[in-house]
């Protein structure tokens, strides 16, 4: 199953348990995929997306006029199925991915400088400073560094189930991931080995890891969530406890730690986008992304959450970018 529609699927599934209400609206929305999205990503500003369509295969937005700037297929002439997206920390690059090919493109010229194929099937990806390495986690049970650039496979880190999320530090040194077998965890990427591992109740949908590297976010689906240090691994705050079954019971799909490290932003499947203090664990802002029917029984799953300039970003699995203040 791709991702893009694990994580539809599981969009419909968990309302029932967070439940419909709360949230502000967003300050404006505008429609970047007609009826929906495989899947999406933000680069570290806000501003731009890719978004892999059900319609138009992949694309690259431009968030401040809300501008489709480049349509990024892998084949002339056909859309293709983008079931991955991802760019690098400074926002040069992105990367789409299908289930088993891989393509960077440079964001300043829309034009594709690398395509590989990937040992397995791609379940989500994060990419290197300046594009030069992928992050690829895979059906097969591992997450691999692919040297997007030259071709080839740097490291292999080996798990016990399908790696369905992972996350670079900015730097490149530390990977994050989660996988199947309800554990997340933390590796080096100098030299491979498993610093840290945190186990869960079910499948890591979404791992982060902050811009300095003190703080990691993990997340089991309709699970607990939790706020963690690099460090020592201790679990700083619970976001989401299980214990809670009407209200917290929340499987999140994106997260993003801000600039300053102080604050991060999650979104889940049922349509909600949170504001934390990293510090202190409390909740600061909460919005509802939009949905396309308002009288419609499911919200869509949020893709991708940024901070931009005095706003925040949030594109749905509905393929609509919103404005969040």
């Amino acid at each position: 199953m791709r991702y893009g529609f694990y994580k539809l699927l599981l969009a419909g599934s968990v309302l029932g348990l967070t439940g419909c209400g709360g949230g502000d609206d967003p300050s404006l929305w505008k429609e970047y995929a007609l009826t929906g999205a495989y899947s999406a990503a933000l680069s570290e500003n806000g501003s731009h997306s890719v978004i892999g369509s059900f319609n138009h295969g992949g694309s690259l937005w431009q968030s401040s006029n809300h501008e489709r700037l480049f349509n990024w297929n892998h084949k002339q002439g056909d859309f293709s199925i983008i079931a991955a997206t991802a760019f690098s920390p400074e926002g040069t690059y992105a990367a789409t991915a299908n289930q088993q090919d891989l393509v960077l493109w440079d964001v300043k010229t829309g034009k594709p400088e690398w395509f590989w194929s990937s040992p397995a099937e791609i379940m989500q990806m994060d990419l290197s400073p300046n594009g030069d390495f992928a992050l690829l986690g895979l059906a097969d049970h591992t997450a691999v560094y692919f040297d997007v650039k030259n071709g080839g496979v740097q490291r292999t880190l080996r798990h016990e189930a399908r790696v369905r999320s992972v996350d670079l530090s900015d730097d490149g040194t530390l990977a994050l991931t989660g996988s199947d077998a309800y554990k997340a965890k933390l590796w080096s990427m100098q030299t491979g080995e498993m610093l840290r591992e945190l186990e869960f109740g079910n499948v890591v949908d979404t791992v982060a890891i902050s811009p300095n590297t003190q703080y990691a976010f993990s997340a089991g689906s309709l699970d607990k969530a939790v706020i963690w240090d690099v460090n020592s691994g201790k679990e700083l705050h619970v976001l989401s406890n299980i214990k809670d079954l009407l209200q917290k019971r929340v499987s999140y799909l994106s997260a993003r730690f801000s600039p300053d490290n102080s604050k991060l932003l999650t979104g889940t499947a049922a349509g909600l986008v949170q504001l934390w203090d990293v510090k202190s664990g409390a909740e600061l802002r909460t919005w509802r992304i939009h949905k396309r029917d308002p009288y419609g029984p499911v919200h869509a799953g949020v893709y991708a959450v940024a901070f931009g300039q005095g706003k925040y970003y949030a594109v749905g699995s509905n393929g609509i970018m919103n404005e969040l203040k």
